[in-house]
């Protein structure tokens, strides 16, 4: 197996890519980047998969957005699909990830061969008041800096009794969020709701969540995987919000028998 490898893409997108075979993109969530799929990507890699992990626009090493500007999320996946030759993948997203993933899956289904949403949701614009704590999230960011932010809200995150190494590392990944990337990240939460497109998903389609998700919760994957067209659900024992980096081998099992179904 091939160890990861750091690569800078057009427009300044970086993306992790470990392992060979069956290509896989990993979409991290909100207060994340591509470390925090690290864990899985490494899983997946040792069962002959081929796994490519980003770093969102203004995430980890990737380029910020230029100022005040709406980012096309799905648009950039499709371009890192496109830049690295990749015809159809199986597509991962966590928390806000899942919902960019959404979004590709049911307008690009030709390009998904099979999608996972790990502690996701159909977005902040399900409610005008989740939409504005979304918002508030980013003075909050603005004000307090990343260190002061993630003390205060990474501990949500995991579940209780979690690993205090894995604990850390979540709170580090969020600690490094930059607020250009963050800004247009909740905004884009803020204005989504996803559930018009979750009916039309005909990709097959894997639901999973900590059992401890007290941020997206097990009552939306559920809503998910009920309105989605043959999905399944699976609830990880002892993992929060952070699933795939509490947990990685056991989602990574969950993704490798969905795959083996289709």
């Amino acid at each position: 197996m091939s160890a990861p490898v750091r690569t800078r893409l057009a427009g300044g997108l970086a993306v992790t890519d470990e392992g060979a075979g069956r290509p896989v993109v990993l979409l991290h969530g909100i207060g994340g980047s591509a470390a925090s799929c690290a864990g899985l990507s490494s899983e997946l890699a040792v069962a002959g998969a081929r796994a490519i992990a980003w770093d969102a626009p203004g995430y980890g090493e990737s380029a910020d957005p230029a100022g005040g500007e709406d980012v096309d999320y799905s648009a950039r996946v499709l371009a890192l699909l496109d830049e690295l030759g990749l015809d159809r993948v199986d597509l991962f997203g966590t928390s806000w990830g899942g919902v960019i993933a959404t979004q590709v899956a049911a307008r690009h289904p030709e390009r998904v061969r099979t999608l996972v949403l790990a502690d996701s949701t159909r977005g902040s614009a399900t409610a005008p008041e989740k939409a504005a704590a979304m918002r508030a999230r980013v003075a909050d960011l603005a004000e307090q800096g990343g260190r002061v932010f993630a003390a205060a809200r990474a501990p949500r995150l995991v579940a209780p009794g979690c690993d205090p190494v894995v604990a850390d590392a979540v709170r580090a990944e969020m600690a490094e969020v930059r607020l250009p990337g963050y800004q247009a990240a909740a905004e884009f939460m803020a204005a989504t709701d996803t559930a018009d497109l979750l009916p039309g998903i005909a990709v097959p389609t894997l639901v999973v969540v900590g059992e401890h998700d007290v941020v997206t919760g097990v009552d939306e994957s559920r809503l998910l995987a009920e309105r989605i067209p043959g999905a399944r659900l699976v609830v990880v024992p002892g993992a929060g919000h952070a699933a795939l980096t509490e947990k990685p081998a056991e989602v990574a099992r969950a993704v490798l028998e969905l795959w083996g179904t289709v």
